[in-house]
């Protein structure tokens, strides 16, 4: 995809960072002129994966719209922490709307703005996974029915996590909630519930739909910058684990959300006109079971009795994701790279392996280590 213009490498590595990078390369939040648009002040849990993902899509759209931006935000987990009346953590022209009509009040922003002639400022609606995919699901498929000029981005931390952590209509199967309880011979979410609302985006065949991950951090600024460049409707889904609501620690958000891509359950892709146009490619496939266990809410797949018939259906998902998408990398793509898709703990020790890195890439790794060494 274009923007896997650098090549680094996974945690567990020697890892080439903003330092050795152009200016012109680093990210946004690299940058003396980030704009901070999610700033200090809010009231989100450790290791919140939707404060993460919104500050840096936020502070990509504001550099892609050169600040000319507004935010309509859903009722739910981001608005409530960020906004305590009366403070707020916001650092642009930002409404809040009920649970269900975000995408409705960005439409008429966005008309407002048209009538003014101001083509020049830009909005944005935002929400969790239950004002996007259940209460304001409606309004959501009107705006993409009328093609209004608005970028919508879900957060999806997979349940009413602000309410009590109930399922939603993204809570995926076998998952335990405050109303799926993990018991019967189905424990948690049932099997065939829910919706896949970037799928039904690209139904109505809109201008620019993709997923991302607060993993790839790179990726989801990317893809905000490059939806920015279209008009018309547009919808990002980004998936942002939540420590309180999954039984997660905190330390592991980042860890869980690079899991959900590298197993398959999470397909990252962007499609143009309801055609998928590019994938974010899975180096090294890992079972389904290396994500589940890293969560409470699945607890029960592994004890007291284990159930391995419903991880072997959750791995039938992984891997009709896979097919479907074609997410695996060749060789040529960086499949297989040195590294690990979870943590250090099961590279061996001392230098990575050296397989299938250029000369140049090899002098960096030695000039990284001595220079560590040095240091020490």
């Amino acid at each position: 995809m274009p923007y896997q213009e650098v090549k680094l490498y996974q945690a567990g590595t020697y890892v080439a960072g903003n330092r050795l990078l152009d200016p012109g390369q680093r990210t946004v939040q690299a940058r003396v002129g980030r704009s901070n648009t999610l700033t200090s002040g809010h009231r989100a849990c450790q290791g919140c994966g939707e404060a993460l993902g919104a500050r840096y899509a936020l502070d990509a759209a504001m550099r892609a719209t050169d600040g000319k931006l507004i935010a309509t935000n859903a009722t739910g987990c981001l608005e409530v922490f960020s906004t305590p009346f009366p403070e707020s953590s916001w650092r642009l022209p930002w409404i809040h709307s009920l649970f269900g009509n975000a995408p409705a009040v960005a439409t008429g922003v966005a008309a407002a703005l048209k009538v003014q002639g101001r083509e020049d400022i830009r909005v944005i609606g935002q929400g969790g996974d239950g004002g996007t995919v259940d209460i304001g699901f409606a309004c959501l498929s009107g705006m993409f029915e009328r093609n209004d000029d608005v970028l919508y981005i879900c957060y999806d931390n997979e349940a009413y996590m602000n309410t009590g952590v109930q399922r939603s209509g993204a809570t995926p199967p076998a998952a335990r909630t405050a109303t799926t309880k993990p018991l019967g011979g189905s424990p948690g979410t049932e099997f065939g519930q829910g919706k896949n609302v970037p799928l039904i985006a690209m139904a109505h065949e809109i201008p620019y739909v993709a997923t991302a991950t607060v993993a790839e951090l790179r990726d989801l600024e990317y893809k905000v910058e490059r939806a920015m460049r279209f008009r018309g409707a547009r919808y990002l889904h980004v998936f942002v684990p939540c420590p309180l609501g999954w039984g997660s620690a905190s330390r592991d958000t980042i860890r869980i959300a690079r899991l959900v891509k590298e197993t398959g359950l999470f397909p990252v892709f962007e499609a143009e006109h309801g055609e998928v146009v590019g994938v974010s490619k899975i180096r090294r496939p890992v079972p389904v079971e290396e994500y589940l266990k890293l969560q409470r809410r699945y607890a029960h797949l592994f004890g007291p009795q284990r159930r391995d018939d419903v991880i072997v259906r959750l791995q039938e998902i992984a891997d009709r994701n896979i097919r479907r998408f074609g997410l695996l990398a060749s060789a040529e793509e960086g499949g297989e790279l040195p590294g690990s898709a979870t943590d250090a703990a099961d590279l061996p020790q001392g230098q990575p392996e050296a397989a299938g890195r250029t000369e140049e890439e090899s002098n960096l790794m030695r000039m990284l280590a001595e220079t560590h060494h040095g240091a020490q």
